[in-house]
């Protein structure tokens, strides 16, 4: 019986043994990123076959080999792998899963990630645009998110609402395997793409998971909103999270777990988020003859200024210079 063809193969990418060579083309696909071989491997076989379209793309991807894998947090996409076989050790925002065929995993562009891939570890792999997927999930909502989008990390392949979204991506597949009419039209594209956005939003937990199922915001605690209060008042102020906890009468733990239960998200999250959007208006109010970015940086607690902007860009999707310009 002849060997069953490989998912995609028709959208051959690469093959290739050489490390390097893997690395640099998958990190083309997704994210950059460390590969290295796992100690007893000598050497992988990998192979890589997908079809990118307008906002999302569907990939497989096989190292042939077990590997390990490390990136810092990047800024361009989300991506979905899914298991095919085998397992893989994922560390990714605090959460650490292994893999199998019934559980995949979300990654997070907001902070890095370590993979440890078996061998024998083929995978879909679901790409998505982060500034659509971020669009998209705004017209869900009907206002424009204020922080990131941040997904759970596992995802349970056998819940109903996931294999609803695992038959649009299969139907994805085909249609590409088949060069389907389906994929070649502007206009279905665009739905089938919204579907396969909406699906993973709606299927796979994330920080905007209560908004979109039309649940209440839960009030939060008077030492919550006291913290509140003390970040947007002295956003400008070297201060610390035990600074703002003590003032706001709880511990620095206490205050920590109080801000993701009730706002999902850290006391130092927050208070950088202020200051950024502080720093935005500064900078929209101002122009490159009567201020620089390095100055609002610091103005705003930004010792590092490469790092305030890398942080602004991911916030804001553009550069702070390109604000100050315009």
């Amino acid at each position: 019986m002849p060997a069953r063809p490989l998912p995609l193969a028709t959208h051959e990418r690469f093959r290739t043994r050489d490390l390097d060579e893997a690395r640099v083309r998958v990190a083309d696909a997704f994210f950059p990123h460390e590969l290295s071989l796992a100690k007893r491997e000598k050497r992988i076989d990998a192979r890589m076959n997908g079809a990118a379209f307008d906002r999302t793309g569907l990939y497989y991807m096989d190292y042939g080999g077990e590997v390990l894998i490390e990136a810092d947090e990047w800024e361009s996409c989300f991506v979905v792998p899914i298991p095919l076989a085998g397992a893989a050790q994922v560390s990714h925002r605090g959460e650490r899963i292994v893999t199998t065929p019934e559980l995949g995993f979300v990654l997070s562009p907001t902070e890095g990630v370590t993979m440890h891939w078996e061998a024998g570890t083929p995978h879909l792999v679901a790409w998505f645009d982060r500034a659509a997927l971020e669009a998209h999930l705004g017209g869900l909502l009907g206002w424009e998110p204020r922080s990131p989008l941040v997904f759970s990390l596992g995802m349970d392949l056998t819940r109903p609402l996931a294999r609803s979204w695992l038959s649009v991506v299969d139907m994805i597949r085909r249609e590409a395997e088949t060069a389907g009419d389906l994929l070649r039209r502007p206009p279905a594209l665009k739905q089938v793409e919204g579907l396969l956005m909406t699906q993973l939003l709606l299927t796979q937990a994330n920080n905007y998971t209560p908004a979109l199922a039309g649940e209440p915001p839960r009030a939060a605690p008077a030492a919550v909103k006291r913290a509140v209060e003390l970040i947007e008042a002295y956003a400008a102020q070297p201060v610390t999270v035990a600074d703002i906890a003590g003032a706001a009468g709880v511990g620095a733990r206490a205050l920590r777990d109080g801000f993701r239960r009730h706002l999902d998200t850290t006391p130092t999250a927050y208070l950088r988020e202020v200051r950024l959007e502080r720093a935005r208006a500064e900078l929209r109010a101002h122009g490159p003859d009567t201020t620089t970015v390095a100055d609002v940086a610091r103005r705003w607690g930004f010792v590092d200024p490469g790092r305030f902007s890398r942080a602004y860009r991911r916030h804001f999707g553009e550069s702070p210079s390109r604000t100050l310009r315009r």
